[in-house]
């Protein structure tokens, strides 16, 4: 016989089995009464953080790391500001649940306009359903627990968010769960998969240079030590994508490196390659260097999540987890690896204490020597992002970046999403002055929930990506003494660097403190990372030969 519960209870329970020790988020009146039973609930703890794109930000962090997180707000002006963050979580295949309080049935009957409502009551659900793989209103206790079992199913099968509406007079409504007997597992055709496999072998084995371009979906499907053991064994090279950097640790000896945004070398080894195995990649123009890259997926495999494409050939019934996991027993010939480009381990600087400016360059060269196994870096768009390509991460799934969809704003609420994800890791936050200004206050959260991130701000007073294009005053970031804000907080300790010697002490401050560090590195405005300039070499000579 089936134990009676509540609608509320019930989801709560549901989110817990799949994972979720955390939900990040904004009370609010539509929303109290569930974050009534979440708080009185051992099961999950409630992080309230400062702003709703704050908790949707962690919430994707969380997501990436533990394989799915959620997000509660209240209705209408809670929700859409997660608009973004989930704009965001479904470009880059992140499973966040979203939790919406909104008015309830009976008062949607008795009232035609209600606070935070934006036209009809469906509006937020409209909006959200445009981004999200699954959503549901739970307007009934009949149905209830099938729609929450749906909803958080498609979360997890297809790594993408979901949107679920709980109207506040339902969330004590009781129902009776019952066991679901219903297999919803797909599976491939069996003589499809084999001839995919035995046309992708074929092409390997006669391949001069075969290369694997990993992609992020390797990470989110769980799928790293299936391309790991064929790239050991088999003795195939594997580059990364930007979006993907660290889904194969740089230890690794088969490794080349990222491939747009790392070193030309790498990108020229990828280019060379005349059977390119493009696994879990998105094809997106941060990935391939905005372009000035010569890939073709008709030219080799690729395989993902949504297709499954052998040059000109098509397997719409191969679904990718077999693909990758059948390439075990495939009949590919090991080789030699033979010299192939490497990621650079730190290097020691040569005057790490001197008193000359710091540069971007010398920055990111000390952060290199600075970071351990157990560092996880997250990193911000712009020159935080193109920087952090060179670093040297020891470990699988230790860098975080929204570097395809590149939303400002997701680093330091991000760390606080990670390092709650893992505590055993600690974050590396790199993030820039104005990307910082947007949601830099969820240090706030950081400091009540007693975490440690190291916060590397590069202060060079505006958004520099953008300055070799245009640069006017819309570019210009306003000061804020940045080292100063954990005398506002009154938790953790901040640092002004103007030197190396400067940088090399608060490093290893922040090493020693068990709070949060916040280190503002003011950097010339014109300065940027090697990475950059790497690419604004090649955008420049693209676009030069174009015109010619």
């Amino acid at each position: 016989m089936s134990t009676q519960t509540n609608v509320g209870e019930y989801l709560i329970t549901k989110l817990h089995q799949c994972g979720i020790r955390h939900m990040f988020g904004i009370p609010g009146d539509y929303v109290l009464g569930f974050y009534d039973l979440v708080e009185k609930n051992p099961l999950i703890e409630l992080i309230n953080t400062s702003d709703e794109q704050g908790a949707g930000f962690a919430a994707d962090a969380y997501a990436r790391i533990s394989g799915l997180g959620a997000v509660c707000v209240t209705y209408g002006v809670g929700g859409l500001k997660l608009a973004n963050t989930t704009a965001q979580a479904y470009a880059e295949k992140s499973p966040v649940v979203i939790i919406s309080g909104s008015p309830g049935m009976a008062e949607r009957d008795r009232q035609r306009l209600l606070h935070h409502q934006i036209t009809d009551f469906s509006t937020q659900a409209r909006v959200f359903a445009e981004f999200t793989v699954a959503s549901t209103v739970l307007d009934s206790p009949q149905t209830a627990q099938e729609e929450i079992d749906r909803v958080i199913l498609a979360a997890l099968e297809e790594k993408r968010p979901v949107y679920i509406e709980l109207p506040r007079d339902l969330v004590f409504a009781p129902i009776h769960p019952v066991s679901s007997s219903e297999d919803r597992s797909l599976h491939s055709d069996p003589e499809a998969l084999e001839e995919a496999l035995e046309e992708t072998a074929r092409l390997i084995n006669q391949a001069r240079q075969p290369v694997i371009l990993a992609g992020v979906e390797l990470h989110r499907f769980g799928l790293q030590e299936e391309v790991v053991a064929l790239a050991r064994g088999r003795g195939i090279p594997v580059a990364a994508t930007m979006l993907a950097k660290s889904v194969v640790p740089d230890s690794e000896e088969f490794y080349l490196g990222v491939f747009e945004g790392g070193t030309e070398a790498v990108t020229h080894y990828v280019e060379s390659s005349d059977c390119l195995l493009m696994l879990g990649t998105f094809l997106s123009d941060l990935n391939l260097g905005l372009f000035t890259t010569d890939i073709d997926p008709s030219r080799g495999i690729y395989a993902t999540s949504e297709r499954l494409s052998i040059r000109h050939h098509y397997y719409d019934t191969v679904l990718f987890a077999d693909f990758l996991r059948g390439l075990a027993r495939a009949p590919i010939e090991p080789r030699p690896l033979g010299p192939i480009p490497r990621p650079q381990p730190a290097r020691p600087i040569s005057d790490p204490c001197g008193e000359s400016p710091i540069t971007v360059a010398a920055l990111f060269q000390q952060l290199n020597t600075f970071i351990r196994a157990e560092t996880m870096v997250v990193a911000d768009v712009g020159d935080a992002l193109f920087g952090a390509n060179d670093l040297f991460v020891h470990n699988a799934a230790d860098f975080l970046s929204p570097a395809y969809y590149a939303s400002l704003g997701f680093a330091v609420p991000g760390a606080l999403g990670a390092q709650l994800a893992n505590p055993y890791a600690r974050p590396l936050v790199l993030v820039g002055d104005g990307a910082f200004q947007m949601t830099g206050v969820e240090l706030s959260t950081i400091a009540r929930y007693g975490l440690n991130p190291i916060v590397v701000v590069l202060n060079n007073q505006g958004y520099s990506t953008e300055r070799p294009m245009l640069d006017g005053a819309y570019n210009d970031v306003h000061p804020w003494a940045f080292s100063k804000l954990p005398l506002i907080l009154g938790s953790g300790q901040g640092f002004l660097v103007h030197t190396q010697a400067e940088l090399c002490q608060a490093l290893a401050a922040a090493e020693k403190n068990e709070e949060f560090t916040i280190i503002e590195v003011l950097l010339d405005r014109d300065d940027r990372s090697p990475a950059l300039n790497r690419l604004t070499a090649k955008l420049g000579a693209r676009v030069k030969e174009s015109a010619e």
